[in-house]
Formats: C-alpha cells, sequence, structure tokens
C-alpha cells in the first residue's frame, strides 16, 4: 500500500552547519522531519516538513500520564558509492514500535506506513549520513498522546513522527558497570519490553549515583530476588567464558534488542558457540578467571567492551584487549555488513 505524504521542502539546508569530523551524538538535527496526526481513528495528514519544534498544549495527556515510545535505528553510507545508503532490519524496528504501542495502550503505526515514511524522510536527507569513519545517521521514530485532556484514560490523539541526527560513536572506551541491587529497571507484568518513554526516565537516579561512585553504567539484576543479570543501562548484555558466550534469556523484563538478535545470530554464522539462559551475578563471580570478554550491544552504542564490574565493594576487572577475539570479530563483521563491504547471507540490509 502507498501512502501520499505531503513534502515541505527547507528554504535553506542547515548542512553547512554539520562538521563530519565533529560529530557528537544527538546535537544537530537533519533539515526535515515526518509528522503524522492520529485523529478519529486513523493515520491523517501525513507530512515531511522542515525539522522545528512543536505546539502542545500545557495538557497534552503525554506529559501527563506517559502514553510515549520510541525506536532508534541508524543509516550508514555505502561503500563505493557516493549516493547510496543503507538501512540495517528496519522491519524490526517497525514491529517493535507496535509492540510497544499495544502494551501503551496506543494506536499501532501501519508497518508500511513507517518503511514509507522512513524512506521518503531519508531520501530527502541523505546528504546528511556522515562518511567518516563510525559515523551514522541516527533515526528517532516516536510517538505520543496528545489530547488536550486532564484525566487517566488512554488518549484519543496521537502524533507520529521521525527526525535524524548524525552520530559518531556513542562510547569510546571500555566501561565499567555496577551491579544494580536496590533499583529495578523493570518488573514481570510491566513494560520492561517495550521501549517506552518511562522506562529511561526512571533509570536515570539510579545511574547517577552509580556514577558518582565512579561508573559508567548500570548491570540491572532481576526485580525479585536481585540474582539474575539482565541489561547493562540501555544495552543488552554478553558474557564470553572460555568455552561458551552467554547472553541472559529474554523475558518480560528485558528489551528484545535488534542488535542483540543480530549479534547472536552473527556469532553462531562465524562459528562461535552461544548459549541464551540465565545467568547471575554469582556465576560471573565465581567463573571470574574464565572470563575472557564482557560486551554489551544496542543501536546507540552498537557493540562496547566493557572494563569490569563491581558488586558490594569489590571490583573485578576483565579487560583485556588481546582477548577481546569474539566481540571484534562479530562487530567487525556487522560494521562491514551495514556498510554493504560483504555479501548479506540474511537479508538483512536495504539499500536507498
Amino acid at each position: 500500500m502507498k501512502f501520499e505524504i505531503k513534502v515541505e521542502n527547507v528554504k535553506e539546508s542547515r548542512i553547512s552547519q554539520f562538521d563530519p569530523e565533529n560529530i557528537g551524538f544527538g546535537k544537530i538535527f537533519t533539515d526535515h522531519m515526518f509528522v503524522a496526526d492520529f485523529k478519529n481513528g486513523e493515520w491523517t495528514d501525513l507530512r515531511i516538513v522542515p525539522y522545528g519544534p512543536f505546539s502542545l498544549s500545557p495538557a497534552t495527556s503525554a506529559i501527563h500520564y506517559g502514553q510515549a515510545i520510541f525506536e532508534g535505528l541508524k543509516a550508514f553510507a555505502r561503500a563505493e558509492s557516493e549516493t547510496e545508503i543503507t538501512l540495517f532490519r528496519p522491519s524490526e524496528n517497525a514491529k517493535r514500535f507496535n509492540r510497544s504501542a499495544t502494551r501503551m495502550a496506543m494506536p499501532e503505526v501501519p508497518e508500511a506506513l513507517f518503511l514509507q515514511a522512513l524512506n521518503e524522510l531519508l531520501d530527502l536527507d541523505r546528504g546528511w549520513v556522515p562518511r567518516t569513519p563510525g559515523g551514522a545517521l541516527y533515526i528517532r521514530p516516536y510517538m505520543f498522546a496528545t489530547d488536550d485532556f486532564i484525566g487517566v484514560k488512554p488518549s484519543e490523539n496521537y502524533r507520529f513522527a521521525i527526525f535524524c541526527c548524525p552520530v559518531g560513536p556513542y562510547y569510546n572506551k571500555a566501561l565499567r558497570v555496577k551491579v544494580e541491587e536496590d533499583y529495578s529497571r523493570a518488573a514481570p507484568g510491566g513494560v520492561g519490553f517495550t521501549k517506552c518513554a518511562g522506562n529511561y526516565g526512571a533509570a536515570l537516579y539510579p545511574t547517577a549515583l552509580a556514577q558518582k561512585e565512579g561508573y559508567d553504567q548500570i548491570l540491572w539484576t532481576d526485580p525479585i530476588e536481585h540474582k539474575f543479570v539482565e541489561e547493562t543501562g540501555t544495552t543488552n548484555f554478553f558474557a564470553v567464558f572460555d568455552n561458551e558466550i552467554v547472553t541472559p534469556s529474554l523475558t518480560q523484563t528485558l528489551l528484545a534488542g535488534i542488535t542483540r538478535d543480530s549479534v547472536i545470530t552473527a556469532l553462531k554464522h562465524l562459528g562461535y558457540s552461544l548459549t541464551e539462559r540465565p545467568l547471575t551475578v554469582k556465576e560471573l563471580i565465581d567463573r571470574h578467571a574464565e572470563i575472557k570478554e564482557l560486551f554489551i550491544t544496542g543501536t546507540a552504542a552498537t557493540l562496547i567492551n566493557l572494563d569490569g564490574f563491581g558488586f558490594r565493594g569489590t571490583y573485578y576487572s576483565v579487560y583485556d584487549e588481546t582477548k577481546i577475539d569474539a566481540s571484534q570479530e562479530v562487530k567487525k563483521f556487522l560494521e562491514t555488513l551495514k556498510l554493504g563491504r560483504v555479501s548479506d547471507p540474511f537479508n538483512w540490509v536495504e539499500i536507498l
């Protein structure tokens, strides 16, 4: 199905303000954004317009009651091409977006609309995709409730929008994480498996406390006993032992990362033994001598090694750059795949 999307071009591009050698992360935005409004049970007024602020009522229900979800994905400059760009598994983002919407009592966005809007926006702003090493165009689809109404109920009106920003690496060093035993990211039956805004807002305070202790991020544990490893900040967690790679099996309290799934599939493709199963903090400590590396995965971070983890006042260092073979091999494989430098055995990459 083809949707009619109106396009209003900017009068003058801001791309000259963009320095590809000094990008940062999330600080400058491309010329255009996609916007659609849900009214009377359907998505209406589909448009691409110049990037700019929204005018909102002080009573906008998302601000008061938290109906807000988002996604994150990246576009890359295709190798050996001056104009083509690639997208990595965008359909999976569309599917996860709608899983989040369902759980938050919000309307789904038709997958065809999600992808068409994304493609047309990227086609217009493709010149913003960095062609520097480690650079990408970060894409943020999101939806929020727009009822001008104070009352606890699902909104009747919503806005779906997509904007983009050129980015460099999110992290540039191996991270120190603290095992969190007091605060919880999510609970069974909750919204931990969604990308709703509240999940991230609730994590800011305990993360700030850990950073005051010298850590970069939190290693979340299960909310019941605080003994099973779950996620690391906003990323999925992997432990590489002598004879196996382990990542915590998915539950209602873990986000099903698309990068996580890609890394799992790619590692197996590369010949590694990987297991998805419950992993305890005790096992990490007891098998500390067997750990070759720990790493985390996510759209923004991609794949980052951990320096080590702290637990009840003791720090367990694991990082040894001579032993990070698994993470570096799979990272290089996925990077070359995204850039179109190797054949794609999984049909994950879309060329625009």
